[in-house]
């Protein structure tokens, strides 16, 4: 601990065994359903292995987001949670190992790799200097270099910090977060086209990009709000957190709830009034079958539930509750993953077995492992930061 913080009441300790041990568990079991769920039908577990992707984008790279964010507003009151935010930004490490089975199954994902239906489809054809494998796969390996490369940039100099207290680093990620915001907005925006808009390669939206952003900093803020609240509660945290900060994380939550649901209502507004048939079909497959329940599930589920669960200020500062919520858009995220992915996969019938299981168990578990693995060798909060002592004497 530098000196400049001794005031600060923390001590460094492990977490406990159980957790880690859960982790790997769960890890396990799932591992082994995603294993079988390949050898049993591969193409039904390639399309649950890219929303397993696009989950795990969405927990590591809202992440990273949310600490660039930190830095680049000079916020105070997030300060002593940023650490937690780094720590499941490490989830970008594994994400290339998670988009392999992709791309040995891109055959079966993308209708536009196929190239006899390329030649005699005139779309496809004018598309094709974009939508072609060795370019998609160009582009993926430029995500993953770009999002790594700035997280272990931002995350050495933070670790750095806590030895030397050095305040210049602080004002290195400053300008480090400022690159990344456009390399941010660019990569989330061309991966949802990639992983998500060209599984359907007729139909286009100019929202998307800004849909998969919603969702994504969503998610990681319900994740990052969960293991903070559990950690305070168990003692591993830094003393002082009170209500005010309990109140800031419930806040944002309610309020990217929203923005999801506008940036929804507004892609659905803007094709529904067009009523152009390139547009509409898209919607329409997940209103036909069983989809249509799935619909009007998803409405509920990341969006009626969420806004009154987190309406009133009380319930934006109970700790029981933002648990509860947290673990509910965390569900309702992959809930929304499943509704953009799946009808490409079942058109007029909506699967749902052991198969989608595993594949969340999965998550749960490398999410888990992650946590306690950075939790290990690093503080739990930025203990180097000039504005920790500021960020925990935060009040409203």
């Amino acid at each position: 601990m530098s000196s400049n913080q001794t005031n600060i009441d923390y001590s460094k300790k492990d977490l406990p065994g159980i957790l880690t041990k859960l982790g790997f568990a769960l890890f396990g079991v799932g591992l082994v359903i995603v294993i079988s769920a390949f050898f049993i039908d591969h193409t039904r577990a390639a399309f649950n292995n890219l929303i397993l992707l696009l989950f795990l984008t969405s927990i590591g790279l809202g992440s990273l987001f949310f600490v660039a964010l930190e830095y680049l507003a000079g916020a105070v009151w997030s300060t002593p949670f940023r650490r937690v935010l780094e720590f499941f930004a490490a989830t970008l490490v594994i994400l290339p190992i998670v988009a392999l089975p992709l791309l040995f199954n891109m055959h079966d994902l993308f209708h536009w790799t196929h190239n006899e239906v390329v030649q005699s489809d005139t779309l496809l054809k004018s598309k094709s200097g974009y939508l072609n494998v060795s370019f998609f796969i160009i582009r993926m390996i430029a995500f993953f270099v770009i999002w790594l490369t700035f997280y272990f940039v931002i995350t050495r100099n933070s670790k750095k910090q806590d030895i030397s207290g050095d305040q210049s680093l602080t004002s290195k990620n400053i300008k480090i977060s400022a690159v990344f915001m456009p390399f941010f907005a660019l990569t989330v925006t061309f991966s949802a086209i990639d992983w998500i808009m060209s599984l359907e390669p007729h139909w286009f939206s100019t929202i998307l990009g800004v849909y998969y952003f919603s969702g994504t900093v969503l998610a990681a803020l319900a994740a990052a709000t969960l293991a903070i609240v559990l950690l305070v509660e168990k003692g591993y945290f830094v003393k002082g957190m009170v209500r005010d900060h309990y109140y800031s994380l419930g806040a944002l939550l309610f309020a990217f709830v929203n923005f999801w649901a506008y940036i929804a209502f507004s892609q659905y507004l803007l094709i529904w009034y067009a009523n152009l048939p390139e547009e509409t079909f898209w919607f329409l497959h997940r209103w036909e079958g069983n989809w249509m329940f799935v619909s009007i599930g998803l409405i509920i589920v990341h969006f009626i539930v969420p806004y009154f669960g987190l309406l009133s200020q009380p319930s934006k500062m109970d700790p029981k509750r933002l648990k509860f919520m947290s673990v509910w858009i965390l569900f309702a995220h992959f809930y929304d993953l499943y509704w953009l992915v799946m009808p490409t996969y079942g058109k007029g019938y909506a699967v749902f077995g052991w198969i989608e299981l595993g594949f969340p168990i999965l998550a749960v578990g490398l999410l888990i492992l992650i946590f306690t693995f950075k939790s290990k060798n690093q503080n739990l909060i930025p203990i180097g930061d000039p504005k920790l002592k500021r960020g925990l004497n935060f009040r409203l």
